[in-house]
């Protein structure tokens, strides 16, 4: 699906559930990852994300476009239309569309990094792991106070 696709699909579900003209541009925005569709208030436009579309279908993103078009329809309108608005959770309930979009499949399965830096206090030696490295000489033992020294961890034993 391109662009010009997707725009005459916003168009058509903006009159069929809504009653009213989309005037403005929709657009696919392959940058959009951690949420499905994007509303701008200044330009009226519409951005939804086409992964949304490849991992879930047209179901999914047609709630996603009815969300957008609830922000979209209520600004015009110059109604209640942020997120907490109750204008907004009504017409939202009315046409059918998410509240939230659905995580992305290569966003659930993510693993947080691995430590790569162990700081140990060469009173007491306590460890405190770090991602990122950081500089000894700033920070000291919340233990004991005592001066901390860095070591780089091997990150072929961990995982």
């Amino acid at each position: 699906m391109n662009d010009d696709m997707l725009q005459r699909w916003v168009e058509e579900v903006s009159l069929r559930d809504f009653g009213r003209p989309f005037r403005h541009k929709a657009t696919f925005n392959g940058r959009l990852k951690a949420t499905g569709g994007r509303y701008f208030t200044k330009s009226h436009n519409i951005e939804i994300s086409p992964h949304q579309l490849a991992a879930y279908g047209e179901a999914e993103t047609e709630k996603i476009i009815k969300h957008e078009l609830c922000h979209y329809h209520l600004h015009i309108l110059k109604m209640g239309y942020q997120h907490r608005d109750a204008d907004f959770k009504n017409l939202l309930v009315k046409v059918g569309g998410s509240r939230y979009c659905q995580q992305l499949p290569e966003r659930q399965q993510r693993k947080p990094a691995p430590y790569k830096y162990k700081l140990v206090c060469v009173s007491c030696k306590m460890e405190y792991l770090r991602k990122r490295k950081v500089d000894p000489r700033r920070y000291a033992c919340g233990k004991c106070r005592g001066k901390l020294l860095i070591q780089a961890l091997d990150l072929t034993k961990q995982s």
